[in-house]
């Protein structure tokens, strides 16, 4: 593992390649699972104001149970979560065309509509951060539905960290994510492939 102030950072973070491929999984993590997605309190706060701008881009299925549940709700485990329909997708998930699905809420920051862009557990999928009274464990989960990203990111040479570059510096900030960066370097934890490019 690796230390960043009081951040410790799992190896599989730099080691293991991840690109997401839409295409093969079809968005599977915004449905897969049997809960919503983990949300700070303050992003819960967030999704109340702007709700009445994240709706339009909403299925009713989604509307219903966000009207129903509430903009949050407390999982089994006692997480704060987001709600869920039929105990399955996301509530502010809807579905393209392809059946790929697709994040409400980005879909309106994407348009304009809002500042922010999805809950911070969702954009750093599937890096989860687990937080202790004196640290907090940043960790790389490997799950099935994933496996296209993790063909797509051996192929494309990407690891993990250098995929969630926006995620974790919107999370802890240019500066550690610039220290994080010179880690994987200086400690040779990217695959040989890499090493030679930095």
């Amino acid at each position: 593992m690796v230390q960043i102030d009081d951040k410790i950072i799992s190896l599989d973070v730099f080691e293991q390649q991840f690109v997401c491929d839409l295409s093969a999984c079809k968005g599977a993590c915004c449905v897969e699972g049997d809960s919503g997605a983990p949300l700070e309190n303050e992003e819960a706060d967030i999704l109340a104001q702007i709700y009445d701008k994240v709706k339009p881009f909403m299925r009713e299925e989604g509307i219903r149970e966000v009207e129903l549940q509430g903009f949050s709700v407390i999982d089994k485990d006692g997480d704060l979560t987001t709600p869920l329909v039929n105990n399955k997708e996301c509530a502010f998930v809807s579905f393209d065309q392809n059946g790929t699905a697709k994040c409400s809420i980005e879909q309106a920051y994407n348009q304009g509509e809002v500042a922010f862009k999805k809950p911070i557990s969702c954009h750093l999928f599937p890096i989860r951060i687990q937080k202790y009274d004196d640290f907090e464990a940043v960790n790389y989960e490997s799950i099935k539905i994933c496996e296209p990203a993790c063909s797509c990111g051996q192929k494309l040479q990407v690891p993990v960290y250098k995929f969630l570059k926006e995620p974790l510096i919107r999370l802890y900030g240019e500066s550690w994510y610039h220290t994080l960066s010179e880690a994987a370097v200086e400690l040779k934890l990217e695959p040989p492939f890499n090493n030679s490019s930095n």
